[in-house]
């Protein structure tokens, strides 16, 4: 069975057809379609082309990896996230503007705390850098960091 598209524009007008279990991680979307049904291709003018081809390649990287319980399947999306966030800063930090803007939360953690971690920063001022309202209790963070070890 196919499974149902949604078609997005990026701010620098880049087409993007998007599997709706894909989408539906960013909860802008899920809200979205909650209340409307669109009618065309919804616009995100707050993320580029090129970014949003990255969440979209983490997105599907998850979404497929969500169905596994396989112990190595977990070890592997671990890797995985460690070699996709080898990338230049200046992506890195768009990556989190965008996983913020879509409400990708798992994303922005990711995102986030890889930044912090290259510049040095505490969790307070990447949230007052990124005017990001999560407060993070203090078994949150730990199990962030649990996590994330490997981006370290």
């Amino acid at each position: 069975m196919a499974s149902k598209k949604l078609n997005f524009m990026s701010s620098d007008g880049v087409a993007f057809e998007v599997e709706e279990i894909v989408a539906l991680q960013w909860l802008i979307i899920e809200k979205m379609l909650e209340l409307v049904v669109p009618d065309g291709a919804i616009p995100l003018p707050g993320v580029t082309g090129d970014i949003l081809s990255k969440v979209i390649e983490y997105c599907k990287k998850h979404v497929k990896s969500s169905k596994s319980e396989d112990k190595s399947a977990a070890d592997y999306l671990k890797s995985w996230d460690a070699q996709f966030l080898k990338i230049q800063e200046a992506t890195l930090f768009d990556l989190v503007m965008a996983a913020n803007y879509l409400h990708i939360p798992s994303l922005l953690d990711l995102t986030s705390l890889r930044l912090a971690a290259m510049k040095g920063l505490s969790e307070e001022d990447v949230r007052k850098f990124f005017a990001l309202s999560k407060k993070w209790t203090r078994e949150e963070q730990e199990e962030l960091r649990g996590k994330l070890a490997h981006l370290f």
